[in-house]
């Protein structure tokens, strides 16, 4: 099964894509970027439902600030939920979107059976990002780093000439801080994909910054995994998440040694193994 469709909410149109059979996985962020990361093979054992959440989508109306709230965004998948019929399904957030799928699993507890949490650090605040900088500038090598030096470099004209792609621009220029293989041009898999950037500055500079993935876990009971790459310096350290160990039964860490920002794509046959474990899991 493999089908595009879509669901409008609060005039929100919200592309999903659907990929497999099985168990279904609820994978929000953009309809169009998420199934290019993961592998046929998980796609044999389970249904992800790659949702759209309205940082992707062209908005019909002039936008207030009320339009681009993490509550809203939370209400769209709980219509998204609501519309497509799930019940004691997995929720999969990556990255930024880690916060948007631990705050509805934690909102509708009653409909979540397990959350997946994929490279995220567990606060997005200023003092983090710095950290993480920092940890860059300390630890990586030096070829890593000249190569960020030389891309970064570029980041500005891109911008200037394309302002409305900041975002998609940034995560194609920070690929040294994104990949295990730092020279990895990641552009095509941005094809296609629409950033609205107020809604994305407004979650990822202010929402994600007031949350702690680890502070919000220390109340909520429900199977948890987080899958972290040791070389994805976007969130760096993975230490930051030293916290969780042996204080919450519940959640599952692991790292993926020869991974960045993305194991799902960069390391199929470990992360997909551990993942289908973890899920069978009858937890």
């Amino acid at each position: 099964m493999n089908k595009n469709q879509s669901i409008i909410s609060d005039g929100f149109e919200l592309k999903y894509c659907i990929k497999g059979q099985g168990k279904p996985i609820l994978v929000v962020g953009s309809s169009v970027y998420y199934p290019r990361l993961f592998s046929e093979n998980l796609y044999e054992k389970f249904q992800f439902i790659f949702l759209d959440h309205r940082g992707f989508v062209k908005p019909t109306r002039a936008l207030e600030p009320e339009d681009y709230t993490l509550d809203k965004v939370l209400d769209d998948i709980e219509t998204a939920r609501q519309t497509l019929n799930l019940e004691n399904f997995i929720i999969l957030g990556h990255s930024g979107h880690a916060f948007m799928a631990l705050e509805y699993a934690r909102r509708y507890p009653r409909h979540v059976r397990k959350v997946v949490l994929l490279n995220s650090a567990p606060t997005n605040n200023e003092e983090r990002q710095r950290q993480s900088f920092s940890f860059f500038n300390e630890t990586a090598g030096s070829e890593r780093k000249s190569h960020f030096e030389k891309e970064i470099a570029l980041l500005e004209n891109d911008t200037k000439k394309d302002p409305a792609r900041r975002f998609v621009h940034m995560c194609i220029r920070m690929g040294a801080h994104s990949f295990y293989d730092f020279s990895y041009d990641a552009a095509y898999m941005w094809d296609g994909v629409y950033t609205n950037m107020t809604i994305i500055d407004h979650l990822w500079g202010d929402a994600f910054g007031k949350l702690n993935l680890i502070e919000s876990l220390s109340s909520f009971n429900k199977p948890v995994f987080i899958g972290l790459g040791r070389y994805d310096y976007l969130v760096a350290p993975v230490s930051l998440w030293d916290l969780i160990d042996n204080k919450y039964e519940n959640v599952k860490k692991v790292i993926f040694e020869h991974s960045g920002h993305n194991p799902m794509f960069e390391e199929p046959h470990t992360f997909d193994r551990k993942l289908v474990e973890w899920i069978n899991d009858g937890k």
